[in-house]
């Protein structure tokens, strides 16, 4: 489709701005880059799969609710570039009539909040921070145990969410943004399916080395490897298989340098204790993001393992699910 007023400057958005205005324009960039960087680090949480026996088939089931223009993007990003089918991915939305993009597929649009966290696997909240109230009223008492929820809603805090949702399985990114001079690199990701393939984006919104003004801790990233290992308990895999399996993840770009241990994850006491048959116990996520763990002092202590994850981030991102 062409832009018949691609090169007519006088109907541009800048043009009706005052000078004063123009200073503001950054922010555009800014929110292009935190729309794209919490679609792909979405899609990339939810490429994460229960362990199943060879020859078991398990699909994810992910529920978005919301659909609003992170809600769209985020559901078309799974669609376009993840192996989840569409017939596991439901939305609830108060409009699921104006989701008129994904009629032609599989995915299930409705107006009910309480089916969706009662079906979902990983649920993500993409509505506004003022709907959060009546929204958490709504799910409370039917996530189940292991639901993922992961929050984009910036403004509520993880713990207060915790307390309205009563159910502390939850992933929120906290972005960190400052000015600087390569903002402007969000400014070509307006349609996030299609910039995924972008290995300059990708580059930019890679967890642990990010991007034109905006940054994320360490602490998202220990919790995404602690949902690892609770999804490994959950499966009771011993202690030593679900060791090698979050390992097996950095092999292909960082051989057997990733010296992951149950030192890594847990306090010595307890790990020094833990028998190879042993599942690890239950990882907190609430401790993981807001606490100083084990995992945490090992990454940061750690440039070579940072720059593995970064490795094996960018390998997930340019291929899609196994």
């Amino acid at each position: 489709m062409v832009d018949i007023v691609a090169d007519l400057s006088t109907l541009c958005f800048e043009s009706g701005l005052a000078d004063d205005e123009k200073k503001l324009l950054y922010l555009r960039a800014r929110s292009a880059g935190l729309t794209f960087c919490g679609c792909v680090i979405k899609r990339h949480t939810a490429k994460i799969r229960k362990p199943v026996a060879p020859g078991e088939d398990y699909d994810l089931r992910v529920g978005i609710l919301g659909m609003g223009h992170l809600g769209k993007q985020l559901c078309l990003a799974l669609l376009e570039k993840t192996k989840i089918k569409p017939s596991h991915i439901k939305i609830s939305t108060r409009r699921p009539e104006l989701a008129v993009e994904f009629v032609h597929t599989e995915v299930e649009c409705f107006f009910d909040n309480r089916r969706l966290a009662a079906w979902a696997d990983v649920l993500f909240l993409c509505c506004l921070p003022s709907q959060i109230p009546k929204v958490c009223v709504d799910l409370r008492s039917y996530l189940a145990k292991h639901c993922l929820v992961y929050s984009f809603t910036s403004a509520i805090p993880v713990t207060r969410l915790a307390k309205l949702l009563g159910h502390d399985y939850i992933l929120k990114p906290k972005y960190d943004v400052v000015s600087c001079d390569t903002v402007d690199v969000w400014l070509s990701c307006s349609h996030v399916a299609s910039a995924i393939a972008d290995p300059l984006l990708i580059e930019a919104s890679c967890p642990l080395t990010m991007k034109g003004g905006i940054s994320l801790g360490l602490n998202w990233v220990c919790a995404v490897l602690y949902i690892l290992l609770n999804i490994c308990t959950s499966a009771s895999l011993g202690s030593s298989e679900a060791l090698l399996l979050i390992k097996s993840m950095f092999k292909e770009k960082c051989g057997d340098t990733v010296q992951l241990n149950a030192h890594s994850f847990i306090n010595s006491s307890y790990a020094s204790s833990l028998l190879s048959d042993e599942p690890f116990p239950w990882i907190s996520l609430m401790d993981a993001q807001i606490r100083e763990t084990p995992l945490l002092r090992f990454l940061s202590s750690s440039k070579s393992v940072q720059q593995c994850l970064s490795a094996a981030y960018k390998s997930q991102m340019e291929t899609p699910a196994k």
